[in-house]
């Protein structure tokens, strides 16, 4: 459909109505209410549109991936390493465009078997929980289908697995359960998440590492009480622990706390009791609230930020579900947190007391040096008995400020980073917090009252009409980036953009940090960016005012209708739509808005010529020629039933009249026939021509040729008849009369012409007396014959001129025909033919015609770019074959294509060797090294970036646990002989183990003869010997899988070589290689208990 916007039109709509509102939506000029007027002069906090946020932003998608919820920043290496739903990727800090994506999803048996439990497909996925940057390698876990697994991964090939894991207690089974991990300096992973499938287990789980694995009570709500986790942190001695949990001392309903937790780095768990198990774990409540005389509390710590050089620690809280929705953002000091644990706990002696404060047996806690040789000797029986119940501090954690840094009702946050921003005067912490809706909301964290719960801006970052909550920040503060993980993707914001304000005004009214106006310069910049210090100036005195005035925008479209327009002394039939100045409406002075109201479409236009073009070149260097000039019924063509134009599309004229050119003796041109000698029947005619300036030309002046050689028509004429004459009489009186006439018969041209030819002659008899007629004989056939009609002569006309035919081409002059017949009417009885030409011929179609552009050939490959370390050849092509004509199609394509060439890498640019790797099952170990140089030159990188050797010595080849991802399983290590050898020496091996067995059985026996045999209630019992210990003082009877020491997860080794279990369960069974201690024997009395 072509529409044409018409600037000066006369519309007849259908309805007086529909002609009322194009009216009413042609006014520029709004008119205010009161209320509106109130709404102009409030106070708002200054918003960023989508479209105006934009050009800043970059953005990553990924097909058919969701849940960028974990994000890892590695500046070293300018990367930025994502996890989401079933893929790692590798995107670069610069504009978070894609360097490496490596699928890490679930196999079908592990989809299958999460399925057949009730889980459904969405959570049947590997999501990713756990993603840690740490030295070369990124440790990371998912969730797999509810069987959690994790992997060591090198951090510039994710697709490289270093080790797996089992990821039980160290990833969640749900991806909806929040956890969180951290990996100290030594590699150690601490890792809060729930370790069952059920969810019910929540723990703080130490491994890894050269110390004991360590987790928090098991099943003791004290403890932890469905915990949501929140973050962590390695801080000097202790790891901290962020979270919010179902308050246990409350006792008057139920409420959620925020909680912060430490434990020491070189806990090494209880002896006795707490075996295994935390000794120094400690939680105190932390407080951000409203202050006033009932204060406003907001429980649920959402989210935290740790700014290292201040010691301090931003959060997030927002009230209960079940409340009504606020939040705030509250900062604690580390040495608040210290001191809260330093103070006195809060103790329940039993489940019907009160919680009450009690004494802190170790004030000033800073978890000592513990000895190698006895890393548990000073921890008594009363020590571990104080930490086992003494853990919930009385205290509670204050924030830097009475009241909260920003408060906001009616909204939830969700996440926050802090960044610290050098301004004119001071340093200011500026904080981005995400909302639930997907917003982000730029404020200061400052003590100034005038500054206190504003915002600077807000960064509307989904288009309009979606939300969602943000999943994760991550803030880059070398580079002022700010990394926003969401849903369906990753995008980077700039968080400074001081050149998007255009005025001195509107960069000191934005109260941005980042941003002050240098007045050498005569432009916003950065203070980095600053010509001179004294010259650049801020002003964040107050809090920034959004400015309300809004411009006018046209809204959609409303649909076509019919209409009439009038143009000139013509009407016609268009399709006419309109649209309103309300999308928005002009609001506080704003703008009206700019452009057409109503559109007209497919109107009936009459076709107009367009002007005359310039006269064509002469047709004639000298003499007398001739000039051309043309135009075209295109301004405007005719359309939709349009009439089409009147007049001649082409005119000449005469040129160079005052030019003669020399006289040469020549013919003149002949000159028209003259008229034929006669009509029809063959005659002759002539012309003549003439010798101009001379009577020498060869040749004759006269030349005849025959004419009209058609047969002339057939004249007939017939005389009137002669009186009657008496030719004789008889005796008695009677007469015999006669009469005469002619008969002429010729084809002649001239029918005056005509002689006289046959006679024909009447005879009659006549009485006497008169008494009858006179009789003739041949009258009656006479009259019959002269009464015929002779046939008129009839000449042919010419019909009425036919429709022009169409142009035999579409450009580049053309012609077209139009036809008439002689037949109005055709020439009858001998009558002439028409004279004149049958059809005529017009011009057509003079405009040139278009060209659609074409590709040149390709040029040559050219010179390699680089000599090594992988560099590329380049060739071109242009569009020129040919070029393309004014608004015709351009060449599709592309015009340059690009392939690589000399890959072998180049010498030097190096890092240094890695250590080399453990030996694999083939006894050959491996080390690597990268290229640090960006873009190396010819001499640098050169070698391989993988060395491998024999082993020097034979190694155990180390058993990891079996998992559903591992699918590189290598069954090709043992021939069939070895398989034979390896049996019979077992066999004999065994056999020899046997009898030795045997023996010392037969001399145990005989000893303890004399010993005090503990009889059991049942058949079903266990013997004790002495050197073992009563571990069910502190655990529970129950059924069990196969657990290690710290009854945390299934022992990796149990896939391998499973445990016998038995009917009876005296306590949790632990395997014999855990033991780490030897107990004496008197110590340890037999106990026996059945299995219930």
């Amino acid at each position: 459909m072509v529409v044409s916007r018409l600037k000066a039109i006369s519309l007849s709509l259908p309805s007086l109505f529909l002609l009322a509102f194009h009216l009413s939506a042609s006014q520029n000029v709004p008119e205010y209410s009161e209320a509106e007027h109130q709404q102009c002069v409030r106070k708002e906090h200054p918003t960023i549109a989508f479209e105006d946020l934009k050009p800043w932003m970059s953005n990553f998608t990924y097909p058919g991936v969701h849940d960028f919820s974990q994000l890892a920043l590695d500046a070293n290496r300018n990367q930025l390493i994502v996890g989401a739903r079933n893929y790692l990727f590798r995107l670069s800090l610069h504009n978070v465009s894609l360097i490496q994506a490596t699928a890490w999803g679930s196999d079908e048996d592990t989809r299958r078997s999460c399925q057949s439990k009730g889980k459904t497909e969405e959570e049947c996925q590997n999501y990713v929980r756990v993603l840690i940057v740490y030295g070369k390698k990124v440790f990371t876990c998912g969730t797999n289908a509810f069987s959690p697994v994790c992997s060591s991964r090198q951090v510039g090939n994710l697709s490289k697995i270093i080790d797996r894991i089992n990821g039980v207690a160290r990833c969640p089974y749900d991806p909806r359960h929040n956890s969180t991990a951290v990996i100290t300096s030594r590699g150690e992973l601490y890792a809060a998440t729930v370790i069952d499938f059920s969810g019910r287990d929540p723990a703080i789980y130490r491994s890894l590492g050269n110390v004991p694995p360590l987790r928090t009570a098991q099943y003791n709500s004290k403890w932890l009480n469905e915990p949501n986790f929140i973050a962590a942190y390695d801080i000097g001695l202790f790891t901290y622990f962020f979270f919010r949990e179902n308050a246990v001392e409350h006792d008057c309903g139920k409420t959620v706390y925020s909680r912060v937790a430490r434990v020491c780095k070189n806990d090494i768990g209880g002896r006795f009791l707490l075996e295994d198990t935390w000794t120094t774990f400690m939680k105190a409540r932390l407080n951000c609230s409203r202050a006033g005389e009932i204060p406003f509390y907001y429980n649920e710590l959402q989210s935290t930020f740790y700014l290292p050089e201040q010691d301090l620690i931003y959060g997030v809280f927002t009230t209960n579900v079940n409340s009504i929705a606020a939040s705030a953002v509250c900062a604690f000091n580390l040495s608040a947190i210290t001191q809260a644990f330093n103070g006195p706990f809060r103790y329940q002696e039993n489940p019907r007391s009160a919680w009450l404060p009690t004494l802190n047996p170790i004030p000033n806690f800073q978890c000592g040096t513990l000895s190698d040789d006895s890393p548990n000797e000073n921890l008594t029986e009363r020590v571990l008995q104080d930490a086992q119940r003494l853990f919930l501090m009385n205290d509670v954690v204050q924030p830097v400020t009475v009241d909260p840094y920003v408060t906001q009702d009616s909204i939830r946050f969700s996440k926050l980073v802090v960044d610290i921003v050098q301004g004119k005067d001071t340093l200011y912490h500026v904080m981005y917090i995400g909302t639930e809706y997907g917003t982000i909301l730029k404020a200061l964290s400052t003590t100034n009252r005038s500054l206190r719960s504003c915002y600077l801006e807000e960064m509307q970052i989904l288009p309009d009409g979606q939300r969602e909550a943000i999943k994760s920040l991550q803030i880059l503060h070398s580079n002022r980036s700010l990394f926003v993980g969401l849903n369906n993707g990753v995008l980077k914001i700039p968080l400074e953009r001081c050149s998007m304000y255009r005025t001195e005004g509107e960069c000191l009214g934005a109260r941005d940090p980042y941003c002050g106006w240098d007045n050498k310069q005569k432009r916003c910049t950065t203070i980095e960016d600053s010509s001179n210090m004294s010259l650049w100036t801020q002003n964040i005195t107050e809090c920034p005012v959004k400015n309300l005035t809004t411009n006018g925008r046209l809204g959609p479209w409303s649909p076509w209708q019919l209409c009439e327009h009038s143009d000139g002394d013509s009407t016609g039939s268009c399709m006419c739509r309109s649209r309103s100045c309300d999308s928005p409406r002009p609001r506080c002075g704003g703008r009206g808005c700019e452009g057409a109201r109503i559109e007209v479409a497919n109107c009936s236009r009459n076709g107009a010529w367009t002007p005359w073009s310039s006269w064509a070149p002469c047709s004639t260097s000298c003499g007398i020629g001739f000039q051309v000039r043309q135009r075209s019924c295109s301004n405007p063509a005719p359309r939709y039933g349009g009439r089409v134009c009147v007049g001649q599309s082409r005119e000449e004229r005469f040129c160079n009249e005052n030019s003669p050119c020399p006289l040469p003796i020549f013919w003149s041109s002949w000159g028209p026939w003259n008229k034929c000698s006669v009509n029809c029947g063959g005659g002759i005619h002539s012309r003549q021509r003439s010798c101009e300036n001379g009577n020498t030309c060869p040749g004759c002046a006269v030349e005849y040729k025959t004419c009209n050689p058609e047969s002339c028509p057939e004249v007939r004429r017939n005389t009137p008849w002669t009186p009657w004459m008496p030719v004789n009489i008889t005796q008695n009186g009677a007469r015999q009369e006669q009469r005469f006439r002619y008969t002429c018969r010729a084809q002649l041209s001239d029918p005056h012409e005509l002689q006289f030819g046959r006679k024909k002659t009447e005879s009659r008899f006549c009485p006497n007396d008169g008494s009858a007629v006179c009789d003739t004989d041949s009258l009656v056939d006479d009259l019959l014959k002269t009464g015929k009609t002779s046939a008129r002569i009839i000449n042919g006309g010419w019909s009425f001129w036919g429709a022009w035919s169409s142009c035999s081409r579409d450009c580049e002059l053309g012609f077209r025909i139009r036809k008439r017949t002689c037949t109005n009417p055709e020439p009858k009885n001998g009558g002439l033919p028409c004279v004149g030409s049958a059809m005529e011929y017009q011009d057509c179609n003079p405009h040139p015609c278009p060209v659609k552009g074409s590709w040149s050939c390709w040029t040559p490959w050219s010179h390699c770019s680089a000599t090594c370390g992988g560099g590329h050849y380049q060739r071109t092509r242009t569009c020129t074959n040919p070029a393309p004509s004014s608004g015709e199609d351009i060449c599709i394509g592309l015009h340059t294509e690009e392939a690589l060439c000399n890959t072998h890498p180049c010498e030097g640019g190096w890092s240094e060797w890695s250590e080399w790797s453990l030996c694999n099952e083939e006894g050959i170990q491996y080390r690597s090294r990268y290229c640090e140089v960006h873009s190396p030159d010819s001499s640098q990188c050169v070698g391989n970036s993988t060395q491998y050797q024999d082993c020097l010595y034979n190694e155990i080849p180390v058993i990891l646990p079996a998992s559903s991802i591992d699918e590189s399983t290598n069954c090709g290590g043992f021939s069939l002989i070895h398989l034979i050898a390896t049996g019979i020496s077992c066999f004999f091996g065994s056999s020899l183990l046997t009898f030795v067995i045997y023996v010392y059985c037969q001399r145990c026996q005989r000893q303890s003869q004399e010993s005090t045999v503990i009889h059991p209630t049942t058949p079903n019992h266990l013997h004790y010997k002495g050197n073992t210990t009563p571990k069910n003082e502190k655990y529970t009877p129950m059924e069990f899988k196969t657990l290690n020491k710290n009854n945390l997860i299934p022992d990796d080794r149990t896939n391998f070589y499973p445990l016998q279990q038995t009917n009876v369960y005296t306590t949790t069974y632990y395997p014999s290689t855990l033991n780490k201690y030897d107990y004496r024997p008197e110590a340890s009395p037999g106990r026996t208990f059945t299995n219930s």
